[in-house]
């Protein structure tokens, strides 16, 4: 095999190694069937027990009580910005939001569809450089949404907003999923395209706890519920069977390696050796984030001029360093480092970085 490149895209994002081996290994002949899992049936035995694991890797790694329901759904997060309200509305009462940067806006502009929004806390005044505090829901609300993580800007919660509790706190995870422990019974819905942190493109992991399931307005379209999925295990209809393995590959190799609270560690020391260059080099290296928002997942930052972030890039490019650039959007540059990236792979980044410093200061 050609020497691998390490991967710091946004996502799609980097898999473990070991779970692309497997896949490769069972492509052709998956156990002994003489198909491919992409040709078997979604009924058949073979796939009813990958489905059957990866939803049971989801609740033992999480720590899910067992009035949680583990959905694997199709249409990306972004589909869930607006199955979110729909699913979660509740007649004459607001529906409230955090804004913490371009998927909040995302998510509020499609509530906005099912009926009144109110904006709680927003970070727009500084260019989505922290998340907000003192967060207050009202009593009043259907629901409250945040947004765990925030790729394009590297900000991230550390601390939980406290809601109300007859309140159900909402949050996309998309991007944080299982990159810490936390107390999932906090959350009454937890969604999360699986692209960034627990396997590739093509399926969206949805937890809702169970008393949630019966808001949702009997004049919805079948697949727009929740509930439908729910009662048929996520197989009403034909499903994104090889993403789901692949979820379940990812799974496996995370919770062979010690579970969340060992990728916790692992995240934690990724991150502090990245904003040790960036806050050491003497201002050749800004981040973009607080502090104390400080994303475990996308480090941002800023050089000089875009010129030299620009040359940074394509120099990083030829050492094997992949997707550097900043979104679009803010430009810049941003290191994504989800759970399957090495810490290898930092510390060739940061090896790299000490090195474009010298050369260019």
């Amino acid at each position: 095999m050609t020497k691998r490149a390490y991967n710091f895209y946004a996502g799609p994002a980097t898999l473990p190694l070991l779970a692309l081996k497997k896949a490769q290994n069972e492509i052709l002949d998956f156990k002994g069937s003489g198909m491919s899992l992409m040709e078997i049936s979604h009924r058949s035995k073979q796939y009813a027990k990958v489905h059957s694991e990866a939803s049971t890797l989801v609740k033992e790694l999480m720590g899910l009580p067992n009035d949680y329901k583990v959905l694997w759904l199709q249409g990306g997060a972004s589909t869930q910005f607006y199955m979110v309200p729909l699913n979660l509305q509740k007649k004459g009462k607001p529906m409230e939001y955090v804004n913490t940067g371009a998927w909040s806006k995302k998510a509020i502009k499609e509530c906005k569809f099912y009926g009144d929004v109110n904006v709680v806390a927003s970070s727009e005044d500084d260019t989505f450089s922290y998340i907000p505090k003192d967060i207050k829901f009202s009593d009043d609300a259907a629901f409250a949404h945040i947004t765990g993580n925030n790729t394009i800007y590297g900000t991230e919660y550390h601390k939980w907003p406290d809601v109300p509790s007859t309140v159900p706190l909402t949050c996309d995870m998309s991007s944080n999923i299982m990159d810490k422990v936390i107390d999932t019974k906090k959350f009454g819905v937890i969604y999360a395209g699986a692209q960034k942190n627990i396997g590739p493109a093509g399926v969206t992991l949805v937890i809702v706890r169970e008393d949630l399931l019966d808001r949702v307005p009997d004049n919805t379209p079948t697949m727009q519920k929740w509930k439908t999925h729910s009662e048929k295990d996520s197989l009403f209809n034909t499903g994104p069977c090889w993403a789901i393995y692949m979820c379940k590959l990812c799974l496996e190799y995370l919770k062979e390696l010690g579970g969340v609270s060992a990728i916790e560690k692992i995240n934690r020391d990724k991150a502090k050796i990245l904003y040790d260059v960036i806050d050491k080099s003497d201002g050749f290296y800004k981040g973009h984030a607080k502090l104390d928002s400080r994303s475990l997942m996308n480090i941002t930052f800023n050089l000089q001029t875009p010129e030299l972030e620009a040359q940074c890039v394509t120099e990083g490019l030829a050492k094997g360093l992949v997707g550097l650039k900043g979104h679009r959007s803010i430009g810049g540059m941003r290191a994504s480092i989800y759970n399957a990236m090495p810490i290898e792979g930092v510390q060739a980044l940061v090896d790299f970085m000490k090195e474009f410093q010298e050369n260019n200061q």
